[in-house]
């Protein structure tokens, strides 16, 4: 009876290992592990920027770990943090400032863990590689699309990104360039909405409060656009063109319904499939080119 009982012990211990090993898919020795810090993911376009850097990371056999900075510097700094310990080899990141993610990088140069920047470049540390839209050039086809769409007169709405990043600053400097060459156009708003929908909207009511007349609004990218759409049509301004940049799935769609002007597409499962393998080859000792450019386009309906 003694034997029987230990026999169906060690039967249940074996089966408990079994189904506890089976929980976890097991990593193949010997896999490199490449580290992703992106700004945050509650935003579709770096949902998708993720998505083509796993993609990529899977058809190359490389560990891809993904980490969340939630749009918060101390975060990020603790996510990079946290890559060097994992032993990764090396590591893209999304900052969330321009600025402030200098830090996060001196951090990985002083383990000698490469670093590439995605969409949004450091003004601080050592970068291999930055890889991103022309956002100077992007922001300067919006402009130039609203210059032409209003006839080169009106007044315009300048939705900003965070401050402090390059995208907002490029994006900006861009549309700028563009609506200053038409002498009728005036810019009579320019406040940051943060790339986030709801701000967008909570900012564009409150442009609607203080200026009678808008012609034109120009978002540094779909989230705050969606926001000012959706703030124009409370108001009853349907007529409002509003300018969007990424062409995420929901701004395309609205392009299509005719609710959106346009948006400058980009390409973000690009810009993270290119982060995948220029890491490949920053691991293999290739050189690679300290800019990386990634095509843009107009969508309209």
């Amino acid at each position: 009876m003694k034997k029987a009982l230990v026999f169906v012990l060690v039967a249940v211990v074996v089966m408990s290992l079994l189904v506890g090993c089976g929980t976890q898919a097991p990593q193949e020795e010997g896999t490199e592990k490449i580290g992703l810090v992106v700004s945050t993911l509650n935003n579709p376009f770096f949902v998708t920027l993720r998505d083509g850097a796993q993609a990529k990371a899977d058809e190359l056999g490389y560990e891809l770990i993904v980490l969340d900075s939630q749009n918060d510097a101390a975060r990020e700094l603790a996510n990079v943090e946290d890559l060097v310990q994992r032993g990764v080899k090396v590591i893209l990141i999304n900052p969330t400032d321009s600025d402030a993610v200098g830090n996060a990088i001196m951090v990985a140069n002083d383990a000698n863990i490469p670093i590439i920047t995605l969409d949004r470049g450091a003004n601080e540390g050592e970068v291999v590689s930055h890889i991103a839209s022309d956002n100077v050039g992007g922001g300067k086809i919006a402009g130039e699309y609203i210059v032409e769409q209003i006839g080169g007169t009106g007044k315009v709405v300048e939705l900003e990104g965070i401050p402090g990043t390059s995208a907002a600053r490029d994006r900006g400097k861009g549309f700028n360039d563009a609506v200053g060459e038409a002498n009728d156009i005036e810019v009579v708003a320019r406040q940051a909405a943060d790339f986030d929908r709801t701000k967008g909207l909570n900012v564009m009511e409150n442009i609607i409060q203080a200026q009678e007349e808008i012609a034109a609004v120009f978002a540094h990218n779909d989230e705050m656009a969606l926001g000012a759409i959706e703030a124009l049509g409370a108001a009853g301004r349907d007529n409002v063109i509003v300018v969007g940049f990424d062409a995420t799935d929901d701004a395309v769609n609205a392009v299509n319904e005719g609710k959106m002007a346009a948006t400058v597409a980009q390409q973000p499962d690009r810009i993270g499939a290119l982060g995948i393998e220029s890491a490949a080859k920053v691991m293999t000792g290739e050189r690679i080119e300290a800019n990386i450019p990634v095509e843009l386009r107009l969508v309209t309906k």
